[in-house]
């Protein structure tokens, strides 16, 4: 994916001589959490809107240099990496530079969640499944090889959560059998997290319940 389409230049970053009103009035008009700031063509670091509320409006940028952050991205970073640094920094927009440290650009978050998009993970058809094992316990190759055997294309997966030495692993899967591939999870000691229509063990499980109870209360 060439993430250097999405670098959008037609927005001019703040010089750090600027006041901090001007600075007010341009976080006004966009819905940034952002800006980039410069010296000389040269990036200096981002002000956030929370800092920039704060500050003394007849004073210029370089006046509070301090809390200027200084996260970044190079103009040929892999898009997760790019994604990443907007989860990292908890910004709407990422300053990207050339190896010269350079200013060439921003990445806008909601691009770069459309290149996410045309993925096949979100783009093509199929199942949605959430299964969870031991930190230690469980591998991505197993996790393959059960929905492979169950002639099935692993469309993608990744790990969701992190808890109590428990890792929750969510999965992408190509339209097939859904029920199958569950039931091979469960003999592979997973536990499914996701809740499934095809799922006969849940349905059967109910069944019977209801089948004891009934004979309990005979």
């Amino acid at each position: 994916m060439k993430t250097n389409l999405y670098i959008v230049n037609e927005i001019e970053p703040l010089d750090i001589s600027v006041k901090v009103t001007e600075a007010q009035l341009l976080f006004n008009e966009l819905t940034y959490t952002h800006f980039p700031v410069i010296k000389d063509k040269t990036y200096l670091g981002c002000i956030s809107e929370t800092d920039i509320r704060c500050f003394e409006t007849d004073k210029t940028l370089e006046a509070y240099q301090y809390a200027l952050e200084g996260f970044f991205v190079r103009k040929d970073q892999n898009w997760l990496d790019i994604l990443e640094a907007f989860a990292q920094n908890q910004s709407n927009i990422i300053p990207v530079l050339d190896d010269n440290n350079s200013y060439l650009g921003l990445f806008e978050l909601g691009d770069i969640i459309n290149l996410f998009n045309e993925t096949p993970f979100l783009s093509e058809p199929g199942n949605i499944l959430i299964v969870e094992k031991g930190i230690l316990d469980y591998s991505f190759s197993e996790i393959s090889q059960i929905i492979e055997s169950n002639n099935a294309k692993v469309l993608g997966l990744f790990i969701s959560n992190m808890e109590n030495d428990v890792a929750q692993i969510t999965i992408k899967i190509g339209d097939s059998d859904i029920n199958n591939i569950v039931q091979t999870f469960r003999r592979y000691s997973y536990n499914i997290v996701s809740k499934h229509q095809e799922d006969t063990f849940l349905t059967n499980l109910k069944e019977r319940s209801k089948y004891l109870e009934k004979y309990l209360n005979i």
